[in-house]
């Protein structure tokens, strides 16, 4: 997998706006004849809170009134808030030539102006009155290949390497659109979003660099490790 860097910054301190503040209501998922809150829409403000664990029976998305339909897999704690650059929905409305509109990514927060897809895991946002903190990548799965009914899409995402930021919320607060984004000092390991991206997907490099920095989740953390023992055993042989 090769990052696409043509919308790639430094990743340093600044400030950024938010455009729209989306949540997604509950709606049939004809990927696995669930339900999905992937539709998500613009709405005037969002409230958001730390949900609690990643599990079946909890609260799911940090974001008030935001419906996630598989809890076991998405959100939670280190997946409460997910940010999208507006500049990534433009690049991939230019090439898909179609237009996608705030939130058609499914995210929470729609940016502009701070590089979202270079951020280095553990910055913290202040935006509105509440503070976030990246905590990694967004992995695409089957409802996201359904919504956006793209041929090929998984792959075309996965290869292009920007999935824009999950953030957790570390204070409580809300968010409205028109909301600066102060963007503050990136932690001293300097991992990004895209080499976490790059480490679920078996770059040997970026799981090295990943796990040894300590910024992924306990269960990315064994997912890694063990993926990583399998590939070193097979390079040595």
């Amino acid at each position: 997998m090769v990052c696409d860097e043509s919308w790639v910054g430094s990743g340093e301190t600044g400030t950024g706006l938010v455009l729209s503040t989306n949540t997604g209501r509950a709606q049939p998922n004809p990927a696995n004849h669930g339900m999905t809150g992937i539709h998500k829409r613009a709405v005037p403000q969002i409230a958001v809170r730390d949900p609690g664990p990643k599990v079946a029976d909890g609260i799911g998305s940090g974001v008030v009134d935001d419906f996630i339909g598989d809890r076991a897999h998405h959100g939670g704690d280190r997946q409460a808030v997910y940010a999208v650059a507006r500049e990534q929905l433009d690049w991939w409305s230019e090439r898909l030539g179609r237009t996608l509109d705030n939130g058609m990514f499914g995210e929470n927060l729609t940016t502009t102006g701070i590089d979202v897809d270079n951020s280095v895991i553990g910055t913290q946002w202040t935006v509105g009155t509440a503070v976030l903190a990246v905590t990694g990548p967004r992995i695409p799965c089957g409802t996201f290949r359904t919504h956006m009914a793209e041929q090929g899409w998984l792959k075309k995402y996965v290869e292009h390497g920007l999935s824009g930021a999950y953030l957790e919320v570390v204070t409580p607060g809300v968010i409205h659109p028109g909301d600066a984004v102060h963007v503050g000092a990136a932690p001293d390991h300097g991992v990004t979003v895209p080499t976490a991206f790059r480490a679920h997907y078996g770059d040997v490099e970026a799981m090295h660099t990943a796990l040894d920095a300590g910024v992924l989740s306990e269960r990315e953390r064994q997912r890694v490790a063990a993926r990583l023992g399998e590939t070193v055993d097979e390079l040595v042989e």
